[in-house]
């Protein structure tokens, strides 16, 4: 079982930024495959970004060049660097963990991009 936990939404401007964490249990955690999903109110949970190691990193087509992740494994951390964000970025944000077939899920934390 892993536990994951998400932290760092909150209410931003236009043209905000935040940065997401994303913590998660074990003693592999450079194995793990981490992504970034969002879910925005009457829509369908997304893919926002993913990241299998240093190397292998993407995003979808909405975010590129606005939105950045990163990981830590020394902290056991996945990051998600948000830059210029947009109304339409206004979600729940929930961090995912692949590892051996199986999907873990935090429960999210809001974000709301609004004057």
């Amino acid at each position: 079982q892993v536990q994951v936990a998400e932290s760092g939404g909150g209410l931003v401007q236009p043209g905000g930024s935040l940065r997401l964490s994303c913590t998660a249990s074990g003693s592999i955690f450079s194995r793990y495959v981490m992504g970034w999903y969002r879910q925005a109110p009457g829509k369908q949970r997304e893919l926002v970004a993913i990241i299998i190691s240093g190397q292998w990193i993407n995003y979808t087509d909405s975010v590129k060049g606005r939105f950045t992740i990163s990981r830590d494994n020394a902290k056991n951390t996945v990051y998600l660097q948000m830059n210029s964000l947009k109304p339409e970025d206004t979600a729940i944000y929930y961090c995912n963990v692949k590892n051996n077939g199986m999907d873990y899920w935090g429960k999210g934390t809001l974000v709301t991009v609004s004057s």
